[in-house]
């Protein structure tokens, strides 16, 4: 992507006091991630605000595939652009959004990846998709769960938010393998979202 680091930062540094005004967040494990190398970040979905969240948890710049319906309104667009998402056409199978997540990847960098493959309405979990865990086992990457809980009034819009970062999993740990089948994704997709839980448990107590 033809962003620079240098838009990259300035976005954070935009963001963050803005954030956290309105949202109060905290962190759990935030900058985790290691220097180098390719990464993807299971993490659930809650409001428009997660990918700005998450690209403020970690010092290494975080790519999202985002729905283009979130790049409508020019001022948020700009924003999360600035914080490394790029537009995807859900249901028409965007080969071009998918083509670029590939290309990151291979370049070592870090892809965000929501893996209930949309926003929750409920602020309940909604049954994850294997997606993530299909881009994992092709292309032989480390996972790593995340989960953004809310832990105010749940009826605010801008109620205060926990972003918890999990510790990586490998494919050998995820039990995936490149020629793997479906049973394969739909276990390594139930491992992650298990994780996911998990953190959410530990951050409403």
């Amino acid at each position: 992507m033809g962003q620079s680091k240098v838009l990259y930062r300035v976005g954070q540094a935009v963001c963050r006091p803005i954030m956290k005004v309105f949202y109060r967040y905290k962190f759990i494990n935030n900058n985790s991630i290691p220097h180098e190398g390719a990464y993807i970040i299971a993490s659930n979905h809650m409001s428009f605000s997660d990918p700005v969240l998450l690209g403020l948890g970690q010092r290494r710049r975080l790519f999202f595939m985002a729905k283009q319906e979130l790049f409508k309104n020019k001022f948020f667009a700009g924003l999360i652009r600035a914080l490394g998402a790029f537009p995807v056409e859900r249901g028409a199978g965007d080969g071009k959004a998918i083509k670029t997540g590939e290309d990151l990847i291979k370049e070592g960098n870090v892809m965000t990846i929501f893996i209930e493959g949309g926003r929750t309405k409920t602020g309940e979990f909604m049954r994850p998709r294997s997606g993530c865990a299909l881009v994992a086992q092709q292309m032989q990457v480390p996972v790593i769960p995340a989960c953004i809980t809310i832990t105010g009034n749940p009826k605010h819009r801008f109620a205060k938010r926990v972003i918890h970062f999990g510790d990586p999993l490998t494919p050998q740990q995820l039990g995936l393998t490149p020629d793997g089948d479906r049973r394969q994704l739909k276990n390594a997709t139930n491992m992650i979202m298990d994780e996911i839980k998990k953190m959410r448990e530990q951050d409403r107590k």
